[in-house]
């Protein structure tokens, strides 16, 4: 899909990974709204590629819902979404002071899982209406965000883990379904990325997860993520899929 005229949202697109993006679906002519809850750091990345900034809170339906129809209203019908709103929390299911609290693993579960599929539910049944770009009846394309943790998740990271192996799940059928209206579902499962989530770790930690790292040998750069997505756009036949972003890194066991 050639993005150039087209509406795009990014979700979490304030920084890191959705910044990267929605500055990538930029610099390619698309039309860019960045949903996010910091509006602080979304309006200076929208002023940055000359995207536009919309408070959204994904977990919420009738939130989510305004938010997608203002974004419609600023950049036109989007034939993009990208799914980069999430938490990261890191906590032992046993812990010092007893089990995790249940309500610290239900928010990552509502951020990640819920928030996601909430954006893929409403943006994809726009997508519907749209007319189709050529031949093939493409109309849209949907990008969420996994994890390697998915796959091989660290002591701490159940919740993580386990929110990102929903998406991860999520994919195959998403695509299969919405198929017949020539919208594709590819997740990427990133391993270790330069973000403020990831920057938020002991510097130890995030020089043992770049030694972690086979080749190339250190964090990977948003930059690195939104070209992906961009490839993704590019090449109809990838459908369906969820795509270690990896740098052959697989998780110890923490």
């Amino acid at each position: 899909m050639d993005i150039s005229g087209h509406g795009a949202i990014v979700a979490g697109g304030a920084s890191g990974l959705g910044a990267a993006t929605a500055a990538a679906l930029a610099a390619a002519g698309g039309k860019v709204a960045l949903l996010d809850v910091n509006m602080e750091a979304a309006n200076e990345t929208a002023e940055a590629i000359g995207g536009v900034a919309i408070e959204c809170d994904v977990t919420d339906p009738d939130g989510a819902n305004m938010a997608i129809d203002a974004a419609i209203d600023a950049v036109g019908e989007s034939r993009v979404l990208v799914n980069c709103a999430g938490v990261g929390p890191a906590e032992r299911i046993l812990g010092r002071e007893g089990p995790q609290p249940l309500d610290h693993y239900a928010r990552c579960i509502n951020v990640n899982v819920v928030g996601s599929f909430n954006m893929l539910r409403l943006v994809s049944h726009r997508m519907t209406q749209l007319e189709t770009l050529d031949s093939d009846g493409e109309r849209g394309v949907i990008v969420n965000t996994s994890s390697v943790a998915a796959y091989d998740g660290q002591v701490g990271q159940a919740a993580y883990s386990s929110s990102k192996g929903a998406i991860a799940g999520l994919t195959l059928p998403a695509a299969r379904e919405l198929a017949r209206f020539g919208i594709r579902v590819v997740a990427i499962a990133p391993g270790v990325f330069e973000t403020p989530m990831l920057r938020g770790l002991p510097q130890p930690a995030q020089e043992s997860l770049e030694k972690a790292t086979p080749f190339p040998s250190r964090l990977g750069t948003p930059e690195e993520y939104a070209n992906f997505v961009m490839c993704i756009l590019g090449n109809k036949m990838l459908n369906g899929e969820v795509v270690r972003l990896d740098g052959a890194l697989r998780l110890a066991h923490g």
